[in-house]
């Protein structure tokens, strides 16, 4: 074979060796791969006749075509995600639930999990748009090992997933156990239990609400294991709730055939529903029902905020911790909407579809319409889950929790705007088109001479109106309502997402990976401070405790507690802009 053959030949094996790892095919891939690899190897070093040169073009494109047959015939099943990376992981005793006993599995000397226990029957077919119904019992021991699928959403090709590991997360590995696709239904309404090893009785409990901008989201990913406060002595409890469509659509028919006239916020009732399984149920896995911290992040903030403020909800956790979001601004950003909203958005939906009625929609395939997510993700004031917008609830004097931990990161824009930097051009009419008549206050206050600054400062405003903003309007509301309330702001930089939007999760949660290079040995020790408040808080309702000292409440939101390189109180950095925004606004 001529030189510019075998270097076509190579380049091609590379590449399929690159999709096969990437894509998680299957191993038979890898075998045809090679086989095929060694077949050209063998025709190129021995031909049977003198071929041509096109002959020899022909053959590496044969071996193109091939190498893109093997990567479709081997792609990756779709399977559940195994509790455990242990192949016969120790079982659990066994645990009493009200619908059936469950066996979990044995993680290490610290932590058990209980993987895919239902709270809900699965709302398909004729429940698919109605308020949760209970799940059906189970005789004999339901063995709790696999987690149940993530509900169902819009998902990437994996080789997507691989790349956005790689290029977002700086954090891929390779391995021989991911080899498939992780799998979504409707029927996705279970929940897990991480709990310590050693036997507790009235433990904290912590109930977790995962984001995704309500639209995508699983509760098995990494960074948020409840592993971390097992070993900890706490209970950590997650679940799968209806995302996009499945979870939010609206409309007059569905809120008329509601025996509570509601429709919009079947994903809230989801969790509300998980709660009050956690409230039956929690004892027996050695958990306290009346000591339950509910926190979710991001879109899991947001929820948590909703809840804080639902009448559902009263009762069913004590306190509450919101990181990266809330809507308890006066105009809330994002994931919310209200009720005439909501419908006038589910008439849109039927009429594209061609659906006359909720029912012609519920027989439509679910791969069909799941594709809605992006104009379906939104929580809605349905008078009856949020009787009145959390901003008037909460000005009212309304709320649920005893306590509140919250706050923000100093990058939260980084993902968002990964493709849309500012340039000094274009900063000042962005900066108009947001803020109208108060545009001079704002470019007077962050004026950018180059277009690193506009970039910047666009970056930081971004982050101020979709993130941080609302949590300096929800800690004034807590001090009007006499709510202790913690505020932080997360700043550490680091190898993976550092202070971008999600990245304190791990810190939190206590779970940055042990032989990860991508964290230092600072790293680890702000984990172990920033972990140590949020165990403090599900245990006591104040975040310092057990030689952690220092998190301050800031009654007038002028200060926040620093998690960074430096740890401790310091200025609000955003006054100035806030000022505006309260203005702007209307806040009263």
């Amino acid at each position: 074979m001529h030189i510019i053959g075998w270097i076509f030949t190579g380049l091609i094996s590379l590449l399929g060796a690159a999709v096969l790892e990437l894509n998680r095919n299957t191993l038979t891939g890898w075998l045809l791969l090679i086989i095929a690899a060694c077949g050209m190897i063998y025709a190129g070093v021995r031909p049977l006749r003198p071929v041509p040169w096109w002959g020899r073009g022909l053959s590496v494109l044969g071996y193109l075509a091939l190498c893109v047959c093997i990567v479709m015939i081997t792609w990756p099943p779709i399977k559940q995600v195994p509790a455990s990376k242990e192949k016969n992981p120790e079982k659990t005793e066994t645990v009493a639930t009200q619908y059936g006993d469950v066996r979990g599995v044995v993680l290490n000397d610290s932590a058990e999990l209980f993987a895919g226990i239902p709270y809900e029957a699965p709302p398909v077919d004729e429940l698919r748009w109605k308020e949760p119904q209970d799940a059906q019992p189970w005789s004999g021991i339901r063995e709790c090992d696999t987690f149940a699928p993530m509900s169902m959403q819009v998902q990437n090709l994996p080789i997507y997933s691989s790349l956005a590991q790689i290029i977002g997360y700086h954090d891929y590995s390779v391995s021989l156990d991911d080899n498939y696709v992780e799998a979504a239904s409707e029927d996705s309404l279970y929940l897990n239990i991480w709990r310590p090893r050693e036997r507790t009785e009235k433990a904290p409990v912590i109930v977790y609400i995962h984001g995704g901008s309500l639209q995508t989201g699983q509760p098995w990913y990494a960074d948020y294991s409840g592993e971390g406060f097992a070993k900890d002595g706490v209970i950590c409890v997650n679940m799968g709730y209806r995302l996009g469509v499945f979870g939010f659509l609206a409309s007059q028919e569905l809120a008329q055939e509601s025996p509570n006239g509601t429709a919009g916020n079947y994903g809230l009732l989801d969790q509300i529903k998980a709660l009050e399984w956690v409230q039956n149920n929690i004892e027996q896995f050695g958990g306290d029902p009346d000591n339950v911290t509910l926190i979710g992040e991001s879109a899991g903030a947001v929820c948590v905020d909703a809840l804080c403020v639902s009448p559902l909800a009263k009762g069913l956790f004590k306190r509450a911790v919101l990181e990266s979001s809330t809507v308890s601004s006066k105009e809330p950003p994002h994931s919310y909407r209200l009720f005439d909203e909501a419908i006038e958005s589910g008439k849109e939906l039927m009429k594209k579809y061609g659906c006359s009625s909720v029912n012609e929609l519920r027989n439509l395939p679910a791969e069909k319409i799941v594709g809605e997510q992006e104009t379906q993700h939104h929580i809605t004031i349905d008078g009856y889950v949020l009787p009145d917008t959390p901003y008037n609830l909460r000005k009212q004097g309304f709320h649920n929790e005893e306590a509140l931990l919250h706050g923000y990161n100093s990058e939260e824009s980084g993902p968002f705007i990964i493709f849309s930097h500012a340039k000094l051009k274009d900063y000042e009419s962005r900066i108009r088109r947001w803020f109208n008549e108060y545009a001079d206050e704002v470019l007077a206050l962050y004026n950018p001479s180059t277009d690193e600054e506009a970039d910047e400062y666009w970056a930081k405003i971004y982050g101020a109106i979709f993130f941080n903003y609302s949590h300096y309007c929800l800690n004034r509301m807590e001090t009007e309502n006499n709510v202790p309330a913690w505020e932080y702001l997360f700043t550490k930089t680091n190898g993976r997402l550092g202070c971008w939007h999600s990245g304190e999760l791990v810190y939190a949660f206590g779970v940055i990976p042990k032989n990860s290079k991508l964290y230092t040995e600072e790293d680890r020790e702000l984990s172990k401070t920033m972990h140590g408040y949020w165990v403090n808080f599900a245990e006591t309702g104040n975040p310092n405790g057990n030689g952690l000292n220092g998190f301050e409440q800031s009654g007038d939101s002028s200060k926040v507690m620093e998690l960074g390189e430096h740890t401790g109180m310091i200025d609000e950095p955003l006054l100035k802009l806030y000022d505006i925004l309260d203005r702007m606004y209307g806040w009263q």
